[in-house]
């Protein structure tokens, strides 16, 4: 199972529960199974609430762990909300995900998507447009430029030395957003799954941001769900390098495998792809580390 390997690491993107959609997990037992091959901890992500609160549980009744909480920039929270940001940070929150399914990209990639496959969350979307009350599409870019409540978003980020994740951005407002982090000193950028089918950036602009500074995450779900290639994802990290390079699992959904069994097989994906097991705990363990730890 390549467990040895995970030991130390962080799994930055995990959909555990309770949840307003079904979950595989709550955080108690992600928390054990973790805990039993020696991980450090998982990044909490609820599309719709902060998850600080939560973090901060698990870690009171489980000494030794770090659940790492964290806040969605989607219409529950008031989008490109600042004060929303400013508040999950005084609450302990690391990772602020821009937009994700409430982002103006991933509902445009949502509207030329086969019906049956549809995920659940474009289902609750859908149950507003029915009732005539459509929640509103979120973009951060105004004639090419970061929007102003964005450009203060990223200035609570800065200022708290918390982690920006771009979301369902697409690939201008990902190229646009990563440079003007780096100029409001964000120091922590972490492209959400590069490889997700609304970004897909290529390698060579996968490499560009990494220059700036930011960290691609890959998702183990996304070659997992035939998304992508494993053969292609190697490439991309290969490409990029492991030092620049986080691996997540994007799990906790009820069909898939629990998110330490889908990072284990990451892992072993990884090593039949040619990668040294230095560099997967590279990406599994101290990148992540970095991120949250610094």
């Amino acid at each position: 199972m390549h467990e040895d390997i995970l030991a130390g690491a962080y799994d930055l993107h995990v959909h555990t529960g309770p949840d307003v959609l079904p979950r595989k997990l709550d955080d108690v037992e992600m928390a054990d199974r973790l805990m039993r091959i020696g991980m450090k901890g998982h990044g909490i992500k609820n599309h719709y609430f902060c998850t600080a609160e939560r973090a901060r549980l698990i870690n009171a009744f489980r000494p030794g762990y770090r659940a790492v909480g964290g806040l969605c920039l989607n219409n529950t929270v008031g989008g490109l909300n600042p004060v929303a940001v400013e508040m999950a940070a005084r609450d302990g929150a690391k990772i602020i995900w821009m937009p994700t399914f409430d982002s103006a990209n991933e509902q445009e990639h949502i509207r030329h998507s086969p019906p049956d496959k549809l995920p659940h969350w474009a289902q609750l979307r859908m149950e507003y447009e029915r009732r005539g009350k459509p929640l509103p599409v979120i973009g951060i870019l105004e004639d090419g430029r970061l929007k102003k409540a964005a450009s203060e978003v990223l200035e609570v980020i800065a200022s708290h030395r918390l982690i920006l994740a771009t979301g369902h951005l697409g690939k201008e407002e990902v190229l646009v957003l990563v440079k003007e982090a780096v100029r409001h000193g964000v120091r922590k950028i972490v492209v959400t799954h590069p490889n997700f089918p609304s970004l897909r950036l290529s390698k060579e602009e996968q490499k560009e941001l990494a220059e700036l500074g930011a960290f691609m995450e890959h998702c183990y779900t996304t070659p997992n769900t035939g998304k992508d290639t494993w053969e292609s994802v190697c490439e991309q990290i290969r490409y990029v390098g492991p030092e620049r390079c986080i691996l997540s699992t994007d799990l906790g959904q009820p069909a898939g495998p629990y998110p330490d069994e889908g990072l284990a097989d990451f892992a072993g994906k990884l090593l039949e792809g040619g990668f040294r097991k230095e560099e997967i705990r590279r990406m599994t363990a101290e990148n992540t580390s970095h991120l949250v730890e610094s």
